[in-house]
């Protein structure tokens, strides 16, 4: 399972103390417009250490709407001294010293925090908003919400590609990792000390994803840090950051350059796929070093679903594939609706749900399935395992197209409707009668908008869906002691 990334918009709420996934500090100046204070002064963990007069840093928790996260007393917990204040969901009801009780009405959206003051000898910070019913950990204690814990015990496998931000990560040194001193997950990712304790507690895999920019000691420390703490009967799949094939992504253009330096190729996707491979390779060596072989490990070369060439070039090169365990691709069952696409957008948005789900099963699973059939060819050609970095269902409005809100409801619909549960089987079938091993769907739980209905569920208390249980119970079948 892909788990859904760390924001103040994040549905899944995967912690009891809120705060961690606050949005970063936004510095507001008295009389000026939202966001226009002056440049925050921060510690290295993002606490801030004073404020100039008549300015404040304020920060956002749970933007949800619908009430879709508890209401009641929350508890919040702070190190040092200032002045803090609460304001729209969130009304204060005591204060004393380091600690503020707070009632919070979730039916009127996100939480604001503001922080007014803070004593520079002894700044605000290690603040924590605790969800009403939980008791009051210190900061470096993981802080699972049992709700999560329990949709996803049994789960194969947990793909940190979101947790870890992955995409466009600026994370280049050991130094720059997430700490669990850090003021919020949602700045540079979830700590690895929280990761893997999540794969202890719920015995699921763990699959990483290494920063594109990573040096040679991040890696290596990184993997030590694994290899002593995560539970020994459990695998590391590594990856060499995410779709680094993938042109809209940074790390495709930083591999690109890398690429032709190193006189890979002229073009610079044929750069970035040798350069993905080489690189890929480097970091294998490291974690091979560390775990003392490949016993535990999976090493992934990644590639296009839908373009078996991009996988040849990316194994074959320099014989990366002697090196690794898995062809990983994301064989999405795709339908993105264009203005000018076959057919145009403006035509689908008039579809009725069945004749959409029609289009979905008749043309967009098959084409899936095909994908699967063909990389599965290029996987065996290679003696590879054939896995899904990523799928599920890939209905979603592009090149304009995802403003056309008559499309957007259409595509919504389609994602709650009970045939889709019965084409996510249909799907999941195929995927093991073609031979493919693990499958990491995309994703675990979030908001279905405009861009994209990639949550199995939508809210961390939502029933489950049609998809959500075709998954369940395929899971099931296949003997993982998962909720259905």
């Amino acid at each position: 399972m892909n788990l859904s990334g760390i924001a103040d918009w994040n549905t899944e709420l995967p912690f009891f103390d809120v705060f961690r996934m606050s949005r970063p500090w936004v510095s507001q100046r008295k009389g000026a417009g939202w966001g226009q204070g002056p440049k925050l002064d921060l510690d290295e963990h993002g606490w801030v250490k004073r404020l100039e007069p008549d300015c404040w840093a304020e920060t956002l928790m749970c933007t949800i709407e619908g009430g879709h996260y508890p209401s009641g007393e929350y508890i919040v917990l702070y190190d040092g001294e200032g002045e803090i204040d609460f304001w729209n969901a969130a009304k204060v009801v005591k204060r004393e010293k380091g600690k503020i009780v707070v009632n919070v009405d979730s039916s009127k959206g996100a939480i604001f925090l503001r922080l007014l003051r803070t004593n520079p000898q002894n700044y605000v910070r290690n603040i924590r908003v605790i969800m009403p019913g939980f008791k009051v950990t210190d900061r470096n204690t993981p802080c699972w919400h049992p709700t999560f814990l329990n949709r996803w015990r049994g789960i194969a496998c947990f793909r940190f590609m979101d947790w870890m931000e992955t995409n466009g990560s600026q994370i280049a040194r050991w130094d720059d990792r997430p700490k669990v001193e850090d003021a919020t997950f949602s700045a540079k990712g979830v700590t690895l000390e929280w990761m893997i304790d999540l794969c202890n507690r719920l015995k699921a895999d763990a699959w990483f994803c290494m920063p594109h920019m990573a040096d040679d000691d991040f890696v290596y420390r990184f993997a030590k840090v694994v290899k002593e703490k995560l539970d020994p009967s459990l695998k590391v799949y590594v990856e060499y950051s995410n779709e680094v094939w993938n042109g809209i992504f940074p790390q495709h253009r930083y591999a690109a350059e890398q690429g032709q330096k190193l006189g890979f190729g002229e073009k610079p996707w044929e750069a970035a796929w040798r350069y993905t491979a080489y690189r890929s390779v480097q970091i294998f060596r490291i974690w091979e070093e560390v775990f003392g072989g490949t016993k535990r490990l999976v090493r992934v070369l990644p590639s296009q679903a839908a373009n078996p060439y991009v996988s040849e070039q990316i194994l074959s090169f320099r014989d990366a594939y002697k090196h690794a365990d898995a062809l990983a691709i994301a064989p999405y069952i795709s339908f993105n609706v264009s203005p000018k696409g076959d057919p145009p957008a403006d035509e689908v948005a008039q579809w009725s749900v069945e004749r959409l789900l029609d289009h979905v099963e008749k043309v967009s699973l098959p084409r899936s399935i095909q994908w699967m059939k063909e990389q599965k060819k290029v996987a065996d050609k290679y003696g590879l395992l054939l896995v899904a970095y990523e799928g599920g269902q890939h209905l979603v409005g592009v090149h304009g197209a995802e403003n056309n809100e008559k499309l957007t409801q259409l595509l919504t619909k389609a994602n709650a409707h009970p045939r889709m549960g019965e084409i996510y089987r249909k799907y999941l079938r195929a995927w093991v009668e073609v031979g493919g091993d693990l499958f990491c769907h995309f994703s675990s739980v979030g908001r279905w908008t405009k861009w994209g209905s990639w949550g199995l569920l939508q809210f961390y208390d939502d029933p489950p869906t049609p998809k959500f249980k075709a998954v369940m119970e395929w899971a099931k079948e296949l003997g993982q002691n998962v909720n259905v």
